[in-house]
């Protein structure tokens, strides 16, 4: 790996020349009392006020907040339907279909070759070590003129840990390209957030969510932290209303409670501690990955069984035991301590063993 990153290099010469849609909202700036420039309902909305206006494309009330809560500021961010949107973006302002390609780690979040699918967009695999961290002489090799970008998901899911910080950096210090780092379970890690280095490495992207530790997977709000200069790829090819206002509207109140978010967070942490705790005591579990996430993957004997078992028993985890590097696992995301104890007592039901 070499770097001399260059974000103009990258671009498809069509996003260079691409003139985004200019919206009405996008064009007026201020305050006015009469609207009448986006064709909406001048008689309101039967749900709700204000709800016959469109929303704020940039959203610029929510990244407000977002500012004092993770410290970054308001021009680093970029909002999207999920992190789902903010990958598939990347994928079509920075790969040519056909021609470019980007680099996978698995075990990893399944989107990432999902939208590479989507995007015609090939994609090489250099598989995680068997502890589940990067390769760096693998990912050296694979790396050719034609590659674009590499995602990189810490906490990694479907197995928890968070990945060797200095191996991330080496790959933004040497790659010339993206170096995308998927932190939507950053919560619930001690490792720090690689959003306060976005001065020091303007290649990196990074990957958040509101769906996991502020409870909002509805609301579907993800975030990507960048340098100035890819947020503004982003917003100029982004769907001109991305984010709805009812979407807008629920996140301004939810950030007001972060106090309850923290409390939650540290609750999911001692369930998790404490369930990896109490299966590990079982001879039938091989191995419990050391989880920074709202889950554990778990190794134990007749994966498929006791999936089965606990599914007949109303009680749905996740059979990652086909996934490379993951055979023989369940992964069981951390709920409330009556979840928790119910997953508990069935699994100790299957294997025949008494639960004290």
């Amino acid at each position: 790996m070499k770097g001399s990153f260059n974000l103009n290099t990258l671009l498809r010469d069509n996003i260079k020349k691409l003139v985004p849609y200019s919206s009405a909202r996008s064009e007026f700036k201020g305050e006015a009392s009469v609207l009448l420039d986006a064709n909406e309902n001048a008689f309101g909305s039967p749900y709700r006020e204000n709800y016959h206006r469109y929303p704020d494309p940039l959203q610029h009330q929510v990244k407000a907040k977002l500012t004092k809560i993770k410290g970054v500021p308001a021009e680093n961010i970029f909002l999207g339907n999920g992190s789902d949107e903010a990958i598939d973006l990347l994928f079509r302002a920075f790969c040519t279909p056909g021609k470019d390609n980007v680099i996978l780690v698995p075990p990893t979040y399944g989107m990432y070759e999902v939208s590479a699918n989507i995007n015609d967009v090939a994609f090489k695999k250099v598989n995680l070590t068997v502890d589940y961290q990067l390769d760096l002489d693998a990912i050296a090799a694979a790396i050719d003129a034609h590659t674009k970008m590499i995602f990189i998901c810490s906490p990694n899911n479907p197995t928890g840990n968070s990945l060797n910080r200095q191996d991330i950096e080496t790959v933004l210090v040497n790659f010339d390209g993206l170096v995308i780092v998927d932190e939507a379970y950053i919560n619930y890690s001690k490792q720090p957030s690689f959003t306060k280095d976005l001065a020091e490495f303007p290649n990196l992207v990074v990957l958040q969510t509101l769906s996991k530790a502020w409870g909002l997977a509805a609301l579907r709000l993800g975030m990507a932290f960048a340098s100035t200069s890819i947020i503004e790829v982003f917003n100029k090819i982004k769907p001109p209303y991305n984010i709805n206002q009812a979407t807008q509207d629920i996140v301004l109140e939810a950030l007001d409670n972060v106090e309850q978010v923290n409390t939650w967070i540290k609750a999911i942490v001692e369930e998790r501690e404490s369930l990896s705790q109490r299966l590990q005591a079982l001879e039938q579990v091989e191995h419990i990955t050391p989880s920074d996430a709202n889950f554990i993957l778990v190794k134990l004997e007749e994966p498929k069984a006791l999936y089965n078992f606990l599914v007949s028993h109303g009680i749905i985890v996740r059979d990652r035991s086909k996934v490379e590097l993951c055979e023989g696992c369940l992964r069981l995301t951390i709920g409330t301590a009556e979840e928790n104890a119910a997953v508990l007592a069935a699994v100790y039901t299957f294997y025949g063993v008494e639960l004290n």
